[in-house]
């Protein structure tokens, strides 16, 4: 597949829905759900002092990928989210933080600009590496509640001259969340913070 030039040889969504966590079921689950690619890094085993190209050449990537979570789990019920990248290990660190720009701002755009930045992880690994990306609340990043991680990866990437992108989001709050802290009801002053 092919998407602002890039050379995308795999992609998956998946959704992972959570019942309980070994307490009483709450009226509903929460979903975490990913959206990943792997795309063949261009910059693989040389530097390259201009990044800039790479990563808006992601945007496209960025919005295909958010858009498909979107509808995974549906545009209203999305409460978190993160970002992440593996890298191949013939690239190099900064390869994967051209996801920052691309990955996010595609999330924030799909979502109707919620006012919290996303999170992210970024690795360098080998194929299969299972990378976990911290997710928090859209509105407010100390929403304690929606601290979560959402596992994602494919057996089969990042080869060593691949970038694995992926995008997360869930529906609520951690199943059993009950350690206290400012509670999403409680968002008041929408800079992104509390």
């Amino acid at each position: 597949m092919q998407l602002g030039g890039l050379d995308i040889r795999a992609t998956a969504t998946t959704v992972h829905t959570v019942y309980h966590d070994g307490g009483p079921a709450p009226d509903e689950p929460t979903r975490y759900g990913s959206s990943v690619a792997v795309v063949r890094n261009p910059h693989a085993g040389a530097y390259e002092p201009d990044l800039l190209p790479f990563q808006s050449s992601l945007r496209e990537l960025g919005h295909h990928l958010a858009t498909e979570l979107v509808e995974a789990l549906g545009r209203d019920n999305i409460q978190a989210y993160g970002k992440g990248a593996v890298v191949g290990v013939n690239g190099e660190l900064e390869h994967g933080h051209t996801w920052h720009e691309a990955g996010g701002w595609a999330m924030r755009g799909v979502l109707g600009q919620p006012k919290a930045i996303v999170p992210s992880a970024i690795t360098l690994a080998s194929v299969g590496y299972r990378l976990l990306i911290p997710v928090h609340h859209v509105e407010a990043a100390y929403v304690r509640s929606h601290f979560a991680t959402v596992d994602v990866g494919l057996q089969d990437g990042p080869r060593p001259d691949e970038i694995l992108f992926a995008l997360a989001m869930a529906t609520g709050a951690r199943v059993h969340a009950r350690l206290g802290g400012l509670r999403a009801e409680e968002i008041s002053v929408h800079d992104g913070q509390r």
